[in-house]
């Protein structure tokens, strides 16, 4: 007796499709990222990129965003990923694979606190804590999409640009304005990198107008603390001129300071992240942390940079600054020279001491012209002072007194000569 089959509503040519439409639907489009890239000539760098780093990351993927970098936002970081390690290359590229597929709607309904997405990165297990995250924020006024680490004061931060294509529940495609960098991400594998332990005294006297700030630096011995710091996210070193330390009014003993507090300005005119003049201009959060941070807490020792009448404005509190020059600037290293020596708050007092104009005049009085040292803080006034005008008001009121005084005296005279004639 024979065998029989349920007999099949497939003819053989439609079982033969079926079989190869699941096979391909087992890596849908995940491993056709390059494919789905090529007809886009101005994504041709980073699908580039793409194809020779991670590739083989993305076969096993079948639902994410991915945020790609136009070639004329990528071109300024060339150098940084053409010299880029192959290992530290790939971990920048995963960075940008979000394991979540994002619809154009869903981009749309982000709540202005954000929304925090998984990479590809966290996966690696080489990201510290969640920083192998993005957290994606849509500003409900102007619609626009920022992602940047979910770090705090993480310089790396990028704006989406429009959607570039995307295949319903498994892959979006996005452009961004920017490559993004993983917060804390290790540079050192680049041979970007100038030697560690550049030596930045020399840079400023070859500057020829930060002595006074080379001769400090020397002395003080936290260059050395700088130069460390260049192994992490790089430095950004605000310099005084000659001329600012000149200018410091008699009452500010900057020089007199103990060595330990003296370390403490020092180390806050450094960020403890790497911006070239551009990033600075286009700083997303005007509130940075500084290398004194550190000593003081979380909240404390912080510059506030902003843009104001075309100039870079650098604020402690009590002191404003504008950048005059850059110095150096090569990764991880930038060095600007600034106007004005940055005293900080929690040193020299909360009153404003002076400030250098940005650009063209600001409408309104300058701030008041206080200076107060840090000694001046904990000792007791050796003597007081009257206000303008003060003794001269009590000569007159003791004037004004002595007539009035004659005056009832008359009156009462009077009276009693009126009541004796009665």
């Amino acid at each position: 007796m024979a065998n029989t089959f349920p007999t099949s509503h497939f003819s053989p040519a439609s079982l033969l499709y079926f079989l190869l439409l699941l096979s391909s639907s087992s890596s849908i489009h995940a491993l056709n990222i390059s494919t789905l890239l090529s007809p886009f000539p101005d994504l041709s760098s980073f699908t580039s990129l793409l194809s020779s780093s991670i590739s083989s990351d993305l076969l096993p993927r079948s639902s994410l965003t991915l945020l790609a970098v136009p070639n004329s936002f990528l071109s300024s970081t060339s150098d940084l990923t053409r010299r880029l390690s192959p290992s530290s290359r790939a971990d920048v590229l995963r960075y940008h694979v979000l394991l979540e597929y994002l619809s154009p709607a869903d981009i749309l309904r982000l709540p202005p606190s954000g929304k925090l997405v998984t990479t590809l990165f966290q996966t690696t297990g080489r990201a510290t804590n969640n920083f192998g995250s993005v957290n994606l924020t849509r500003n409900p006024y102007t619609g626009v999409v920022s992602i940047r680490s979910p770090a705090p004061f993480s310089p790396s931060n990028a704006t989406v640009l429009s959607l570039v294509t995307n295949l319903p529940y498994n892959v979006s495609i996005f452009s961004v304005n920017s490559l993004l960098l993983p917060y804390g991400f290790d540079l050192m594998a680049s041979d970007a990198r100038p030697p560690l332990g550049m030596n930045i005294t020399k840079v400023l006297i070859d500057g020829h107008n930060f002595n006074v700030a080379a001769s400090m630096l020397a002395a003080s011995g936290v260059v050395e603390e700088f130069e460390a710091a260049e192994g992490g996210a790089g430095i950004t070193l605000f310099v005084p001129t000659d001329t600012a330390f000149s200018n410091l009014p008699s009452t500010v003993r900057l020089q007199s300071l103990p060595a330990d507090r003296k370390a403490v300005v020092l180390k806050f005119h450094v960020i403890p992240s790497y911006y070239p003049l551009g990033s600075l201009e286009s700083i997303v959060n005007p509130v940075q942390p500084t290398l004194a941070t550190d000593d003081g807490g979380a909240t404390s020792y912080t510059l506030n940079i902003s843009r104001i009448n075309g100039s870079m404005a650098i604020s402690t509190g009590i002191v404003q600054a504008v950048v005059t020059q850059t110095v150096f600037d090569q990764k991880p290293v930038s060095i600007f020279g600034v106007s004005e020596v940055l005293l900080p708050k929690e040193i020299f007092g909360r009153n404003p001491i002076f400030a250098t104009q940005p650009g063209p005049p600001l409408d309104g009085a300058p701030p008041p012209y206080i200076a107060l040292s840090p000694e001046s803080l904990n000792e007791p006034p050796s003597h007081l002072s009257s206000p303008p005008g003060f003794r001269e008001g009590i000569r007159s009121d003791a004037a004004t007194s002595a007539i009035n005084g004659f005056r009832s005296l008359w009156i009462a005279s009077c009276c009693i000569g009126l009541y004796l004639m009665v």
